[in-house]
């Protein structure tokens, strides 16, 4: 039975974790951390990770950079596994993250579903095929997203970036720019609103004819499944830095 440490477990992706492993048979969740605790539980929820007694196997990561960063402090002077599914790191942070996965286990991923990082190779692979379309993304999520892009938007960018070469320049506001649209040019455009989980959309337009990708989430569940499976997958590997291509 692995034992599970949720670090922001009082947010609305520590809660779906939560429930996933509450009906895994081979995990269980040990203890939690959140800035706020006002939830009764069979386990501690601590708002100071210095206070942690608890030996966790492998920690899952679903908060905000900042929380992520004292949880991988943490984790290194435990030398625990960490799976990371938090989205918006600055490219410090992202820097910060590799130096850790020197000394720890880390998975990291903007996306923990694996039909998202199927996508990602199929657009990757679009994109050699139709160079003269020019390329766009879209992505919707809800009003309460604070990030912007998403970290998935990232994700089918890099996949594409990649494929051609890093050639790609990304294009987040066209308001400001006043030009006609550059050939290597990656246009990324953020929704937010409702309730919406999650969309994403890539758009290959070509003259008089336009091929779109559609990804779309209807339950938070399957990014928690998802980091269930990258922790099953984590606590057998090495030091270093994984994504959702190694678990594929």
């Amino acid at each position: 039975m692995l034992k599970v440490l949720i670090n922001g477990i009082n947010g609305r992706m520590g809660q779906e974790v939560l429930k996933q492993v509450e009906i895994a048979d081979d995990l269980e969740v040990c203890c939690g951390v959140d800035k706020f605790n006002n939830n009764e539980t069979k386990f501690p929820i601590y708002t100071d990770i210095n206070l942690i007694e608890e030996t966790p196997d492998v920690i899952i990561d679903f908060s905000v950079p900042e929380a992520s960063m004292n949880i991988l402090e943490f984790a290194k002077n435990k030398r625990i596994p960490t799976v990371i599914a938090t989205t918006g790191f600055s490219d410090e942070e992202l820097s910060i993250i590799n130096q850790y996965s020197k000394e720890l286990p880390v998975f990291r991923s903007g996306n923990m579903s694996y039909e998202i990082n199927i996508m990602a190779e199929m657009v990757a692979k679009l994109a050699t095929q139709l160079k003269d379309s020019d390329i766009e993304i879209v992505e919707t999520h809800h009003r309460n997203k604070i990030d912007s892009p998403s970290g998935t938007a990232l994700i089918l960018a890099d996949s594409i970036d990649e494929a051609l070469n890093n050639e790609m320049i990304y294009q987040y506001n066209r308001h400001s720019v006043r030009q006609k649209r550059p050939d290597k040019e990656i246009g990324i455009h953020s929704i937010r609103g409702g309730t919406e989980v999650g969309k994403h959309t890539v758009l290959f337009l070509g003259d008089n004819e336009t091929l779109e990708i559609t990804h779309t989430v209807t339950s938070r569940s399957i990014f928690a499944k998802g980091a269930l499976k990258a922790a099953r997958f984590l606590v057998n590997q090495e030091n270093g830095l994984y994504n959702m291509k190694d678990l594929i």
